[in-house]
């Protein structure tokens, strides 16, 4: 298929291309905006139509390939696009397995939209896959692609950024490896009703200049509820930063519009109450849940694997941002030496204009193991999306390590609890009474001598709470805040706990929610 011009602007265009070689000129940034404007039209005039799920079938070979025969068909690095010259280069991703639905892509090179055909002299099928060779693959296309550029060392081309599956994007920074993921939207996560998966229906990958160390792509998104457009800057580095651009029609209401939505993984960790039968003293790709409020307070809530399925709401207006958080970065809290979820990279999502009143949602799954993503955190506005109606939201999101930049100094960095009595007791009080132990370190508490007057500060929505106490940890590794328990039948409590100096907060909030059928 011969390449399309962005129509009105390859007159001139070469007054506008950056001083690059002529074979691999940038497109403008008049030409991308151009671009992204036809992108928007396409996406309104979809959501003026009923919607086609877009099902055609693959090839009959890819149809029932399974998770092994799927992983020995491999892209060939030589084939990456936009090798010949330039920092960033493009895989491809082959279909087949659970990636059922082709996605177009494009290259968008000096102003010119040109197709990206597949073409399975790009791929290696080996071993199980070899087979695949001698059949007629016409019309697999493609899942979707990966990005890489000189992240770690300047001879190699890493992998950061990966654009796979429904709406799913992944990134991963300097020194780390693949967790958790974002999604461009969630649509009724958690409802009765059942969860709509918006997908990624074509791509737009605009190359950069030669010495460029940020990159565009371009992506049209479809779902029974609604078509969008979304654009997303991207830029690698030790974290990697994404702007993004999101210009969403509805066709029809929509329910729970969840913004800038994370998921994750939490198998087992600091809140599980219960022994695990597992070697490894934790297991996930994250552990808490991090808010930094319109009023600019930061709440830590910490993550579990509920026995029932949990739904709960940060409300707040004009967040500041939220995360999902690997806080814990020590090997020996988890001794796997192979997922290596030390290395799980955290996610931060910062709005870039104001988003009004809403929520923070955090959605909590019971999962069996960690084969599943049982963690979704996303924004909810309480401003709904009715049919007909056009919304545009801009954010930014981007990897880091333990903390986002501006995060308080000090940080819970434990959760523990069990049973509130004391063994040996002649009356012990109840099972149901928990004692809850909440260490935080850094910022004042940094060296802060044991004698000084640190209290702890605690709410809990319900239930009668006893004992509490701030203690410094030996060697001046921080303070730990705890009390007692006794819940209120078998409502739930909400419990809400930071630390105070001479009256002053020094610390973020540590907000839990306990419910007491989650006791073993």
């Amino acid at each position: 298929m011969p390449p399309r011009p962005i129509a009105g602007l390859v007159t001139g265009l070469a007054l506008l291309l950056a001083a690059t070689s002529p074979a691999v000129a940038a497109t403008a940034p008049e030409a991308v905006e151009a671009l992204f404007t036809r992108v928007t039209e396409d996406a309104q005039a979809l959501a003026a139509r009923p919607h086609d799920p877009g099902t055609a079938a693959l090839p009959a070979a890819l149809r029932d390939l399974d998770y092994d025969t799927y992983r020995q068909i491999r892209f060939r690095p030589e084939a990456a696009l936009w090798r010949d010259a330039g920092r960033f280069t493009v895989q491809l991703f082959h279909t087949g397995f659970l990636f059922d639905a082709p996605v177009r892509l494009n290259s968008v090179e000096a102003g010119e939209v040109i197709p990206l055909d597949f073409d399975p002299e790009r791929f290696r099928y080996d071993d199980a896959a070899a087979g695949l060779v001698q059949q007629d693959l016409a019309g697999a296309g493609h899942a979707g692609f990966r990005l890489h550029f000189p992240l770690n060392r300047a001879a190699v081309q890493d992998e950061f950024a990966v654009f796979l599956g429904a709406s799913y994007f992944r990134l991963v920074g300097r020194g780390q490896g693949y967790g958790l993921s974002a999604r461009g939207l969630a649509i009724d996560t958690a409802r009765p009703r059942g969860e709509e998966f918006p997908a990624f229906r074509e791509f737009w990958l605009v190359r950069p200049a030669p010495e460029a160390t940020r990159m565009t792509v371009l992506a049209l998104l479809d779902s029974p509820s609604l078509a969008g457009a979304y654009r997303f800057d991207i830029a690698p580095g030790r974290d990697i930063e994404v702007e993004v651009t999101a210009r969403l029609f509805a066709r029809r209401d929509v329910e729970t519009l969840g913004i800038a939505p994370l998921t994750s993984m939490f198998a087992h960790g600091d809140t599980t109450p219960r022994a695990v039968d597992d070697h490894r003293p934790a297991v996930h790709d994250s552990d808490g849940l991090l808010v930094l409020t319109g009023e600019e307070e930061w709440i830590w809530r910490p993550l579990t694997n509920p026995q029932a399925l949990r739904v709960s709401a940060l409300l707040d207006r004009d967040p500041g941002g939220f995360g999902l958080v690997q806080r814990a970065r020590d090997f020996a809290h988890y001794l796997d030496l192979e997922a290596r979820y030390e290395r799980r990279p955290s996610q931060w999502v910062e709005p870039l204009e104001p988003w009004g009143a809403g929520r923070v949602q955090l959605v909590e799954i019971p999962a069996p193991d960690e084969t599943h993503d049982n963690i979704v955190a996303f924004w909810v506005s309480d401003t709904p999306l009715r049919a007909g109606e056009a919304r545009e939201l801009r954010y930014r999101t981007h990897t880091f390590s333990a903390e986002p930049a501006g995060a308080p100094p000090a940080r819970v960095i434990r959760t523990r609890q069990g049973w509130g009595g004391v063994p040996g007791d002649p009356d012990p009080p109840p099972r149901s009474r928990r004692h809850f132990l909440v260490d935080f370190a850094g910022g004042e508490l940094e060296g802060l001598a044991g004698d000084q007057p640190v209290t702890a500060e605690l709410t809990a929505s319900r239930g009668e709470v006893h004992h509490l106490q701030a203690r410094p940890l030996p060697e001046g590794r921080g303070w730990r805040a705890s009390f007692r328990l006794d819940p209120e039948g078998d409502a739930p409590s909400d419990l809400r706990l930071r630390l105070r100096l001479h009256g002053e907060v020094i610390s973020e909030t540590w907000n839990h929610v306990w419910h007491p059928d989650e006791r073993r």
